[in-house]
């Protein structure tokens, strides 16, 4: 298998190839996607799904532990924050340890938009993989927990250390 991602006699990427590209290209797509079909049908975008989905697994959270884990900066979390607290899908209470902090929590209703939307993101997902061997279906994710835990090494990446090999 052939690691070459660039063309060095053109000195340009081959976006066939360069994985930043191929990942950011397909996510970008799939958000977009979602984004129109949770707008449409149930006046959520897809950012608000998200975190409607993380409370769903991880209850009376902050928002700087959202930004953490779905890797949205604080501005896109607290704006999705608002538009679900305006609509009552969750609760802010004070944190009893960080007296500074609120933690987030989904309501009866927020839930009860989760399990609607749930099911939709399921069949979008279905439509994706259902192609895939299982086999392929389990490599695949595996390759993508792979790459996943590489990003804090690659975010910290600075061409001007020359430690760096």
């Amino acid at each position: 298998m052939t690691k070459k991602l660039v063309d060095v006699k053109k000195n340009q990427l081959d976006l066939e190839r360069y994985i930043p590209a191929l990942v950011t290209f397909l996510a970008n797509k799939l958000s977009s996607g979602a984004s129109a079909c949770y707008r449409k049908n149930f006046d959520v975008g897809v950012v608000e799904w998200r975190l409607l989905a993380l409370l769903k697994v991880e209850q009376n959270i902050t928002a700087n532990r959202m930004c953490q884990v779905i890797g949205l900066d604080k501005a896109a979390v607290s704006r999705a924050l608002k538009l679900l607290n305006e609509r009552g899908s969750i609760n802010f209470t004070k944190d009893e340890k960080d007296g500074r902090s609120s933690l987030v929590c989904l309501t009866k209703e927020g839930a009860a938009l989760h399990d609607q939307i749930f099911q939709v993101a399921l069949e979008r997902e279905a439509l994706l993989i259902g192609d895939l061997e299982s086999e392929e279906l389990d490599t695949l994710i595996r390759l993508l927990h792979k790459l996943n835990s590489k990003v804090g090494l690659v975010n910290a990446f600075d061409p001007n250390d020359k430690n760096h090999d």
